[in-house]
């Protein structure tokens, strides 16, 4: 069953209006009709609704409520990614990839060593197309919400955005001995099972030694990935699936 996003104002009573490029895809790309079953979600309450299409117009589609769904796929760990800005094809990759494992917010960073250079015109153009991939990835696999995907932010003002995350995980190649299952060995002491988690990755020159200078300075912890030194659209796919791996657990 095909999953969709509305806001809480296109549900009214036990109907629920379908509108925009959604209709599209669902007359002429699904080839959907009257009776067929699609999920929707809200995306202010995040609740699931199980729906039978009811009526189609040219620019909607009314849908009738056949009951709510209680499960949820969201996991209790909240991952913000940080992400050097790459080669965009790059960056597309990493916005749908980790948007399937479960990331919930992305923040595209500016530093010293990215080769791509955004103006406010082009970087606004990129913020929309990133924005559709996350709405494409969550709905391929069944989110309960679209990943945010914040403006782009000098790596120096990045402080502010995250005092009140639990950890901040720095992905730095030449750390050699402190891994990031050991940070999150020491983040699973206590009794605490729900976890807010930002992780900063370097594009693709990595981070310069001045920046892990900085980012230390703030208390943020600075982790090795393994003996292989990752590509950048490939490292925040593994941060993200090994994170939600080990503090998951049975849930």
């Amino acid at each position: 069953m095909h999953r969709f996003f509305v806001k809480n104002s296109q549900i009214q009573n036990d109907t629920i209006l379908i509108k925009d490029s959604d209709v599209n895809h669902i007359i002429n790309v699904l080839r959907y009709t009257v009776k067929d079953k699609i999920e929707i979600v809200d995306l202010e309450t995040r609740e699931i609704y199980v729906c039978e299409i009811n009526h189609i117009l040219k620019d909607q589609i009314k849908c009738l409520i056949l009951y709510k769904e209680t499960n949820s796929n969201e996991s209790k760990i909240y991952i913000h990614v940080l992400q050097g800005i790459p080669k965009f094809e790059k960056m597309e990759l990493i916005i749908e990839k980790c948007t399937e494992l479960g990331a919930s917010e992305f923040t595209p960073v500016i530093m010293k060593r990215c080769v791509v250079k955004l103006d406010k015109k082009n970087e606004d153009k990129k913020i929309t197309r990133w924005n559709k991939i996350a709405e494409v990835a969550a709905k391929q696999s069944k989110r309960n919400l679209i990943p945010k995907i914040n403006p782009c932010i000098n790596l120096k003002n990045i402080y502010e955005n995250l005092k009140e995350y639990d950890i901040v995980l720095i992905a730095y190649e030449n750390e050699k001995s402190y891994t990031l299952k050991h940070a999150l060995k020491m983040l699973m002491k206590g009794d605490k099972k729900e976890f807010k988690i930002a992780i900063l990755i370097g594009p693709e020159g990595g981070i310069d030694s001045e920046e892990k200078e900085y980012l230390s300075s703030l208390d943020y912890t600075v982790v090795s990935l393994g003996r292989r030194i990752l590509r950048t659209e490939t490292a925040p796919i593994s941060m993200v699936s090994n994170i939600l791996y080990e503090l998951e657990g049975d849930e």
